[in-house]
């Protein structure tokens, strides 16, 4: 990276980062707009070069963009939401099944108790059916430390059980 070009890119920040914030205000709240604002310059700076003499436009297309694909991702998650209250209500189980009703209680208590990482790490093997390197690839982490996530979760719940006695572990991971 040359001293020049960060120079450079520091005045465009310098310079625009106000009016690109003022322009991504006008369409989401203050929080969206502080990310969209990063991300905005993120491009700018990959795409340092391409950047025209006058970048304000540039920058605004870019927000504009990157907006529209938050809104996107809002969707999506908006439908996935639904849809997974949708299966829950579906999968509520019938009145009389009470055990399977607390042993499922107490196995997503056990989850909820998770750290994210750790969970995805467990959902991911033990639901999803990933070996530990292709979850690590889905996770974004290297093997060791998916190792450790997918350990720590496991530890955490080894010692938890389901009234029946079985370790919620056995149930998580469909052994009987």
């Amino acid at each position: 990276m040359s001293r020049e070009r960060e120079q450079a890119f520091t005045r465009v920040w310098r310079d625009n980062a106000t009016r690109v914030l003022a322009y991504a205000l006008r369409h989401v709240d203050r929080d969206v707009a502080q990310d969209i604002v990063a991300d905005t310059f993120l491009v700018a700076w990959r795409r340092f070069a391409d950047l025209p003499a006058e970048p304000l436009p540039w920058l605004l297309v870019v927000a504009r963009k990157t907006i529209a694909n938050h809104r996107r991702s809002d969707d999506r998650r908006a439908r996935l939401r639904a849809e997974v209250e949708r299966l829950r209500h579906l999968a509520e189980p019938a009145p009389a099944a009470d055990l399977a009703a607390v042993e499922r209680a107490e196995v997503l208590a056990a989850l909820a108790r998770l750290t994210p990482r750790e969970r995805e790490a467990l959902l991911l093997v033990a639901w999803d059916g990933l070996e530990p390197a292709d979850a690590a690839r889905v996770a974004g982490c290297g093997r060791a430390a998916f190792h450790v996530r997918l350990f720590r979760a496991r530890r955490k719940l080894a010692d938890r059980h389901v009234p029946e006695g079985r370790p919620i572990t056995e149930i998580v991971e469909g052994t009987s």
